[in-house]
């Protein structure tokens, strides 16, 4: 256990850490998320009011109200506050267990091939041609109305690219002469997989796992909007929920909608522009060391 822990710690010294590499739109992207982490982790100290505290509705900004109040005078700033807190949870969260579920499979199927590489991969075709939201949104509305819920239903359905990117790369790594070098030496599958493929995986795993938190942000805000989100929290999707259902659209109270969307595409911005960075980088190191 041990060496593995300190294979795993060793790759995470990636080059993409050092700042000269960055590109600026993966600066940009870091400069967005960390503006978020930071509305997320000191959001009691940031909002200027109780999310949850009725007031008078429907105030336009003022100076009390930087971004106005709702229907029923709930602070709109101190709800995006508040809600940075949910999207963000929901986002790492359902990355997190899609790219767990991917990994594995891409994993698995790569390095052992044959019949398990057919039986694995042909899950995963199956699963991808399913249409994901119209599924989600299914199965949302036949589960309670919980975050745990959304977080299960959105990582149990978007594994599948995980499984295909991370299987390409392993189908490369077991053929390199140290993965020979160990299966020569007697090392058994699941030790090279676990100690020796798994830590050569970690910067394309990490590409895949920030796009994932992107997709999910983004479906969690869908499901939100239909109304399958949760109503005992707040989160963007919730509040453009409520936008819509209680008139902020038609009335044109557009400083109830408005701060939410935006946040929901500077946040899912931020990601993409962090994970299609990441890919690029990985693209040019794969490239180099062929050369």
């Amino acid at each position: 256990m041990s060496e593995f822990a300190s294979r795993l710690l060793s790759k995470f010294e990636f080059p993409w850490i050092e700042l000269k590499r960055l590109s600026l739109p993966v600066l940009i992207g870091l400069l967005l998320l960390a503006l978020f982490l930071n509305l997320a982790v000191f959001a009691p100290l940031i909002a200027p009011y109780d999310p949850w505290e009725p007031g008078k509705p429907f105030l336009p900004p003022v100076a009390a109200h930087p971004f106005g109040t709702n229907d029923i005078g709930q602070d709109i700033f101190s709800e995006l506050v508040y809600g940075t807190r949910i999207s963000l949870f929901v986002g790492f969260f359902a990355a997190f267990v899609s790219v767990v579920i991917g990994t594995l499979v891409g994993l698995f199927s790569g390095y052992l091939r044959g019949a398990a590489d057919e039986a694995l991969m042909g899950a995963t075709d199956i699963v991808l041609i399913i249409p994901s939201l119209p599924l989600m949104i299914i199965l949302a509305a036949h589960t309670s109305p919980s975050i745990w819920n959304i977080i299960v239903v959105i990582g149990a359905l978007w594994w599948t690219s995980t499984a295909r990117v991370v299987r390409s790369r392993v189908l490369q790594l077991r053929e390199m002469p140290f993965v020979e070098s160990a299966r020569g030496l007697g090392a058994g599958d699941v030790y090279i997989v676990f100690c020796h493929i798994l830590p050569n995986t970690l910067q394309v795993i990490l590409a895949k796992f920030i796009l994932a938190v992107a997709g999910a942000m983004l479906t969690e805000a869908s499901l939100s909007f239909l109304g399958l989100g949760d109503p005992l929290q707040k989160s963007w999707g919730m509040m453009l929920n409520y936008a819509f259902s209680r008139g902020g659209f038609i009335n044109g109270y557009w400083w109830w909608y408005l701060p939410p969307g935006i946040c929901i595409s500077l946040a899912v911005l931020s990601f993409v522009l962090i994970g299609f960075g990441l890919e690029e980088l990985d693209r040019r190191e794969l490239n180099a060391s062929k050369l």
